[in-house]
C-alpha cells in the first residue's frame, strides 16, 4: 500500500521469489528464441501460455501469440473447426492470465483482438465480466471491456443503464458504475432516444437519484463526481456559441497606420495602432471549434474581399481547433477621408461548417457590426514613443478620475458581450435547478464538513452567477463571488495537497470579479506616463498586478487590451494570452514562470513590442515539466532549419539557448527585461541581442 514501509522478505519467501524469477527468465528466453525464428508450433505456443499465465504483463508474448494465430490461420485451409479451436485457445489463455492479474492491459487487449475477428461467441463474455466485477466492481478494465461487448452484441444503452442502476444501488461507492452511467446517458441524451427526452426531465430524475448517494455517505466522492457531471450537463450550451469579439459589436474603431493617435483617441476599446498595415478581427467561442474560414464566416468590408481572408486558430498546439480565431483586415487607405466611418459587418453560423470537438455544430446565427476610420497622425508623438523606454513603476501610471470616467469612451465595455439573433440557451428551468442544488448542498454542509461538498457548492454558485449574467446581459454583478473566494480559501486549508488546484480556481473567480462590469474594470485601468515630466501618454494599461493570480482567465473580456501588467503574481503559466492579439506591452515580472516553454503563447502575439519577464524562475529548474504536461514548440518537428552559428556566441553552448530561440525567433521586440532569472548572464544577453535585432532596451539599458 502507498505510504507503508516495505518489510524485509523472509528467507523462504526470498528463495521462492528467486526460483520464480529464474523460471520466468527461462520461459522468456525460449519465447524470444521462438519469436525471432518465427517458430509457431504447439510446443512453442505452450511456452508462451505458461509465461503469460505467470506474467500477464509480457507484451512481447501477447504480440507473439497474435503473429502465431495469423500464421496458423493461413495454414488451416479455412477449416471452421480448426479456426474455432485456435481462437478458443486464445480465449482460454487470456482467462487464465486474468486470474493472475485481472487488471492486465495486455490480456484485455488481446481478448478484444480475438473477439473482433468474429469467429468466437460473445455469449460467455458477460458471465465472465460478472465474475470479475464481483471481485472488483471498480475495475475500469472490465468496464471498458463491457462497453466493447455491449457494442458487439448490440445491447441497447437503456439496458446497460439499468445494469449501472443495479450496481449503484448495491454500492453507492462504485465510481466506475457512475462513470459508465454518464457515458451511456450522454449517448441517450444526444440521440434523443425515446424516454430520454426532453433533457430537463431526465436530468431532474438523475439529480434525485444521486441525492440518495450524497446523503447516504457525503464523504464518498463517487456520487459527487457524478453530480458535477450533471451540473455540466445543466449549464453547458448544447452547441458552440460566439461569446466575444474584437472589435466589439457597435463600436467605432479608430486605426492609425503609423505614428500614434492623438489625444482624442484615449479609449483602449476603440483605438488601435498598426505598423503592418492591417488590424485583427478576433472571434472568441465558448469552447474550442474548428472550421472557421471564409465559407463559414462572412465579412462585408470595403477594404478586404471576404474570399481573401485567412482565418487562423489561436492555439499553441498543432490542433486545427481553438476557442479564439483571428484574421487580419487591411488598414483603410490613409488617402480616404479621415472623418468617414467605414462599416464592417460579420455574419457566422448560417452554415454547418463550424463544429466543436464533440461534434456539435454552431447552429445559432450571429451577427455583429462596427465602423472603422483613419485617425490623423501625430509625428511628434511617434518620435517620442520611439526613443522613450516603458517604465512599469507606480509613478508612471495615472488612474482615471471621476470626470474622465463619465466622459471616457470606455463605456464600450458594455458592448463586449456580442449581441446574438437568437434567444439565450439558458432557461428558467436551469436557474431553478441550480437554486435547488445550492440549497441542498448548503443543507448537507450544515451537517458535515465535506471537502468535495464545498467544491461543488463553489461551482454551483459560479454557475448560477454565470447563468443569471447570460439571461440578463446588462446585469454583470457576481452575487456569490465573495462566498466562492472564501470557499476556495477554506479548501486550501482543508486540503493542502490540492491547494494549487484551488488557487487556480480562485484566480478565475477573482478575474471574473474584475471584469464583471465597467466600474470594476476601471479601477484597474490606468494611463501610462512615458516619463514623469511628460504629459499623460495615450497608452491605457490594464493593471492586474499584486492580485496573487496563479492562472489567467476571462480572456474573452480582455480582447481589447494593448498594455497589460501582470507583475507580482504567482503565474506558472500564461495560457490564454494568445487570444489577446492586440497586446503590445506586457509585464510578467515577479511571477513563477519556470521555463521558456511556459512562454509559448507569446509566439502568437505578433504585435508584442515590450516584454518584461524579469525576476521569474527561468533556468532555475533542471527539468522543464511543462514540456511533458503541455503542448510545446520544442518538438522534433521544430528547428530543423535553424542556424545557431549566426546567433550564439562562440563561447556559449547551443543546448543552453535553443528553447529561448524557439520562443523569441521572429519577434520584433524593442524592449526586453529578463534580469533576475537564473539563466541571465552576459552570454545570454549577447545571444538575445543577436536573435532580436530590433531591441533598443535590455534590462533598462539602451543599446547603441
Amino acid at each position: 500500500m502507498h505510504g507503508r514501509p516495505r518489510k524485509a522478505p523472509k528467507p523462504e519467501d526470498a528463495a521462492a521469489s528467486a526460483a520464480k524469477a529464474e523460471k520466468l527468465r527461462a520461459l522468456q528466453s525460449q519465447l524470444l528464441h521462438n519469436h525471432h525464428n518465427q517458430i509457431y508450433t504447439k510446443e512453442a505456443l505452450e511456452i508462451s501460455a505458461k509465461l503469460l499465465e505467470a506474467n500477464p504483463e509480457s507484451y512481447t508474448a501477447w504480440n507473439y501469440r497474435k503473429l502465431a494465430v495469423e500464421h496458423n490461420l493461413s495454414h488451416s485451409e479455412s477449416d471452421p473447426d480448426t479456426v474455432k479451436s485456435i481462437f478458443s485457445e486464445e480465449l482460454r489463455v487470456v482467462e487464465n492470465s486474468l486470474k493472475q492479474n485481472f487488471k492486465s492491459y495486455g490480456a484485455w487487449h488481446h481478448r478484444k483482438w480475438v473477439l473482433s475477428k468474429g469467429h468466437s461467441s460473445v455469449d460467455h463474455e458477460l458471465q465472465l465480466l460478472d465474475r470479475f466485477q464481483r471481485a472488483d466492481s471498480r475495475n475500469f478494465h472490465a468496464w471498458n471491456y463491457r462497453r466493447f461487448i455491449a457494442a458487439l452484441k448490440g445491447i441497447p444503452d437503456e439496458e446497460e443503464l439499468k445494469y449501472t442502476t443495479k450496481l449503484i444501488e448495491t454500492n453507492f461507492s462504485n465510481y466506475s458504475a457512475w462513470h459508465n452511467r454518464s457515458v451511456l446517458l450522454s449517448h441517450l441524451l444526444q440521440n434523443k432516444v425515446k424516454g430520454f427526452f426532453p433533457k430537463e426531465k431526465v436530468l431532474v430524475e438523475e439529480y434525485e437519484f444521486v441525492h440518495q448517494a450524497l446523503f447516504t455517505d457525503p464523504d464518498d466522492q463517487s456520487g459527487w463526481f457524478y453530480h458535477l457531471w450533471l451540473l455540466d450537463q445543466t449549464v453547458k450550451p448544447e452547441t458552440p456559441l460566439l461569446v466575444s469579439t474584437w472589435p466589439a459589436h457597435g463600436s467605432d474603431i479608430i486605426v492609425s497606420a503609423e505614428g500614434c493617435l492623438d489625444g482624442r483617441a484615449l479609449s483602449p476599446f476603440t483605438s488601435f495602432h498598426s505598423d503592418a498595415g492591417t488590424f485583427p478581427l478576433i472571434l472568441y467561442f465558448n469552447e474550442a471549434v474548428e472550421g472557421v474560414n471564409s465559407s463559414t464566416v462572412t465579412v462585408k468590408s470595403v477594404f478586404t474581399e471576404n474570399k481573401d481572408l485567412v482565418w487562423k486558430p489561436l492555439a499553441t498546439s498543432k490542433s486545427c481547433a481553438a476557442q479564439a480565431w483571428v484574421t487580419h483586415l487591411n488598414v483603410p487607405d490613409v488617402k480616404l477621408h479621415p472623418s468617414t466611418a467605414y462599416p464592417i459587418e460579420v455574419n457566422l453560423g448560417d452554415s454547418q461548417g463550424i463544429i466543436s470537438l464533440s461534434g456539435s455544430h454552431c447552429s445559432h446565427p450571429s451577427r455583429f457590426a462596427f465602423t472603422v476610420c483613419v485617425q490623423p497622425l501625430s509625428s511628434k508623438h511617434a518620435e517620442r514613443q520611439s526613443v522613450e523606454m516603458i517604465l512599469w513603476r507606480d509613478v508612471n501610471f495615472h488612474f482615471y478620475d471621476a470626470h474622465v470616467q463619465e466622459s471616457s469612451p470606455i463605456a464600450y465595455f458594455d458592448r463586449l458581450s456580442i449581441k446574438k439573433d437568437h434567444e439565450p440557451a439558458a432557461s428558467k428551468w436551469h436557474a431553478k435547478t441550480l437554486v435547488n442544488e445550492i440549497a441542498l448542498v448548503r443543507q448537507l454542509l450544515s451537517e458535515i464538513d465535506c471537502k468535495i461538498g464545498k467544491l461543488t457548492l463553489a461551482r454551483l454558485l459560479m454557475a448560477h452567477d454565470a447563468m443569471v449574467s447570460y439571461m440578463a446581459p446588462h446585469s454583470h454583478k457576481k452575487v456569490h463571488s465573495e462566498e466562492v473566494l472564501q470557499l476556495y480559501s477554506d479548501l486550501m486549508e482543508l486540503d493542502p495537497m490540492h491547494s494549487q488546484y484551488y488557487k487556480e480556481a480562485q484566480s478565475l473567480v477573482l478575474l471574473q470579479q474584475v471584469t464583471s462590469n465597467r466600474e470594476s474594470l476601471l479601477k484597474h485601468c490606468c494611463h501610462h506616463r512615458v516619463s514623469t515630466s511628460s504629459s499623460v501618454g495615450n497608452s491605457v494599461c490594464l493593471r492586474l498586478n499584486n492580485l496573487s493570480l496563479s492562472r489567467i482567465g476571462c480572456v474573452e473580456q480582455l480582447l481589447w487590451v494593448q498594455m497589460l501588467d501582470l507583475s507580482h503574481n504567482e503565474l506558472r503559466s500564461i495560457d490564454g494570452l494568445e487570444a489577446m492579439q492586440l497586446l503590445s506591452f506586457l509585464n510578467l515580472s515577479h511571477n513563477k514562470l519556470s521555463s521558456f516553454t511556459a512562454l509559448e503563447p507569446l509566439r502568437l502575439l505578433k504585435l508584442l513590442k515590450v516584454l518584461d519577464i524579469s525576476y521569474n524562475e527561468i533556468g532555475a529548474h533542471p527539468v522543464d515539466t511543462r514540456r511533458y504536461l503541455c503542448s510545446s514548440p520544442l518538438s522534433h518537428t521544430v528547428g530543423s532549419d535553424w542556424n545557431f552559428n549566426e546567433f550564439v556566441p562562440d563561447d556559449a553552448k547551443v543546448t543552453n539557448y535553443w528553447e529561448a530561440f524557439a520562443i523569441f525567433r521572429g519577434f520584433n521586440l524593442t524592449q526586453l527585461d529578463i534580469v533576475g532569472n537564473a539563466i541571465t548572464d552576459e552570454k545570454f544577453k549577447s545571444f538575445l541581442i543577436k536573435v532580436l535585432p530590433t531591441l533598443k532596451w535590455v534590462d533598462g539599458e539602451e543599446l547603441h
